[in-house]
């Protein structure tokens, strides 16, 4: 079974993340935060993680680059699923780590899309 991390600090997103992951089959982990989000990481080494950016302490930007060049943690797909749809948003984005950048309000449809095609 599929393990997604969600890191948002958003309680509504989280229930949205919790809908669609579970209509899904997908096992879901929770962090509020980045600095949360990298302990998860490391601890649980999910499959894949959802990362937002604005966050509290550690954004997602900060996160998204320690996990992806953690010892432990770099073979973990981060999608980053954010507010901000700026093109220098997506291109910092990636240049964290990031393998690919939604923009919410999330589509269900897309997302299961996204997360099929990264863990290929």
């Amino acid at each position: 079974m599929t393990t997604v991390l969600v890191v948002d600090d958003s309680p509504s997103e989280m229930a949205k993340f919790r809908d669609i992951l579970a209509k899904n089959n997908i096992t879901m982990i929770e962090a509020t935060n980045g600095e949360d989000g990298c302990e998860k990481a490391a601890e649980h080494l999910p499959d894949i993680i959802l990362m937002d950016i604005v966050m509290p302490e550690m954004n997602g930007f900060q996160a998204t680059r320690k996990i992806t060049r953690g010892k432990t943690t770099s073979h973990i797909p981060v999608v980053i699923v954010s507010t901000k749809n700026q093109e220098t948003d997506r291109v910092w984005g990636k240049r964290q780590g990031a393998k690919e950048y939604l923009t919410k309000p999330i589509d269900e449809q897309e997302l299961m899309r996204v997360i099929r095609s990264v863990m290929e």
